[in-house]
């Protein structure tokens, strides 16, 4: 039987298949690339090379192939933010949650692209990262100090994780599987 259902897989991924394309985003040292390495491989490592402009990676996940563009966040990449996410299918923000010193530079960065008429009604994944620090912020605590509330023009949905310890990174990806786009 196991051949049969080979078969059924196959021709089911031919009708089937869904795309995604996402911009991945927030300030530098975040935890995006190994968000990135994280769902492509399940692997996580300490030593991770700060992004210069911007990698461009796809991954499979089911019948979703994902393109994610994972964006630089020193100051002076954040100007080309915009143009990366304007035909996307979701934006995904990266915050520290336990750099609470960078909290009010993410908020207000994260509120001054959503300003952009370009990227109205994108729906965005707003992702507190590093939980695993004791000095990380609850899920409360970061949604009201990200604003995140006063978003209402798309769809926001936040999610409190940590890349190190694979936590929530599940529900990360069954969301963004949920807004992957038929192609057939």
């Amino acid at each position: 039987m196991g051949w049969w259902e080979t078969l059924l897989n196959w021709l089911r991924s031919l009708f089937f298949k869904q795309e995604m394309e996402l911009s991945l985003i927030g300030l530098q040292n975040a935890g995006k690339t190994s968000l990135v390495n994280v769902i492509a491989t399940g692997g996580y490592s300490e030593d991770m090379i700060p992004t210069v402009g911007f990698n461009m990676r796809k991954l499979t996940k089911g019948n979703v192939t994902i393109k994610l563009w994972d964006l630089g966040g020193q100051p002076r990449f954040r100007s080309m933010w915009e143009r990366y996410c304007r035909a996307v299918s979701a934006i995904v923000y990266v915050v520290d949650a336990a750099d609470r010193d960078n909290l009010p530079t993410s908020r207000s960065e994260l509120h001054d692209l959503l300003s952009k008429p370009s990227l109205s009604g994108i729906p965005l994944l707003v992702l507190g990262n590093k939980i695993d620090k004791p000095e990380a912020l609850s899920k409360q605590g970061f949604t009201d100090e990200m604003g995140l509330r006063s978003i209402t023009d798309r769809e926001v949905c936040c999610f409190i994780i940590s890349c190190k310890n694979s936590t929530n990174i599940d529900s990360v990806i069954h969301w963004l599987v949920k807004h992957s786009k038929s192609t057939n």
